[in-house]
């Protein structure tokens, strides 16, 4: 199979015009035409440990969330860790695959699994953006969750650490926004929405005074928030028959928080 019949496959469910402007997602390094060989690799982000376990599971193409090339890259002289990844991969012969935001804004997409994780029910789209897709999802739980109950949930669905959030002025949560991602820019959407709380990522100080009594924001942390992506990954390359991919798919077990907490 090559790296082309498999990203043909992510992009029926997530294609690269949903993706966003500033965004560059798709084949980042490597051959859309080469062969697939031994294994591929799903991780949120490329990092050097994760290129290591590719190596030692054999795998030729790392699929992430986030692409490594964000920025133009004027040299590679294993300056910074984006240019010794990329490197490392070119003298592997890996090669790197990013879906990024065209997976957050995909019907069912990113938002969606978290809402699913979470148990929310009858979600729609928070911020549509074409026919179908769009960022964010807003849905209600089966039944009112205590605020403290819902904290419990989060931190033990998402691996949290800790939650970040802003004044409770709910006693119980039931109906749920939610944005992977850094998604503070959708918080009047949530508003609008009628939430009870909102779960997000990368909120800034001055942030928390925007519910104003409205609901309860949840910072749930980047990373933790978008773990997902692999899960999501794996279930969708699962779709190709075995007689088909011939190839083996992973799960990372290096893909790490690059924020570290101290209890």
């Amino acid at each position: 199979m090559t790296i082309r019949e498999l990203t043909d496959v992510i992009e029926a469910f997530a294609p690269l015009s949903l993706q966003a402007h500033y965004d560059n997602a798709g084949l980042v390094v490597g051959r859309a035409t080469d062969q697939i060989r031994g294994g591929v690799l799903l991780a949120v982000d490329v990092t050097e440990q994760v290129i290591d376990e590719a190596i030692e599971l054999g795998c030729s193409l790392i699929i992430t969330h986030h692409p490594i090339i964000f920025h133009p890259l004027k040299r590679l002289n294993s300056a910074s860790v984006v240019e010794r990844c990329v490197e490392r991969a070119i003298k592997h012969d890996i090669a790197l695959y990013a879906c990024h935001t065209n997976l957050d804004s995909a019907p069912k997409g990113m938002s969606y699994r978290l809402g699913q994780m979470l148990g929310v029910e009858d979600m729609s789209i928070l911020e549509p953006t074409v026919e179908g897709a769009g960022y964010g999802v807003v849905g209600t739980l089966a039944e009112p969750m205590a605020v403290e109950a819902f904290f419990a949930l989060l931190r033990e669905k998402l691996g949290c650490k800790a939650v970040r959030h802003s004044e409770v002025v709910k006693p119980t949560i039931q109906r749920v926004a939610i944005c992977t991602g850094a998604g503070a820019s959708a918080m009047e959407l949530a508003a609008a929405a009628g939430c009870d709380a909102y779960v997000t990522a990368d909120v800034k100080y001055n942030n928390y005074y925007e519910p104003d009594g409205r609901f309860v924001l949840c910072d749930v942390g980047h990373f933790e928030s978008e773990f997902c992506a692999i899960d999501l990954l794996f279930d969708i390359l699962s779709e190709i028959p075995k007689k088909i991919s011939n190839f083996a798919l992973h799960k990372s077990a290096k893909s790490h928080n690059p924020m570290y907490y101290s209890m």
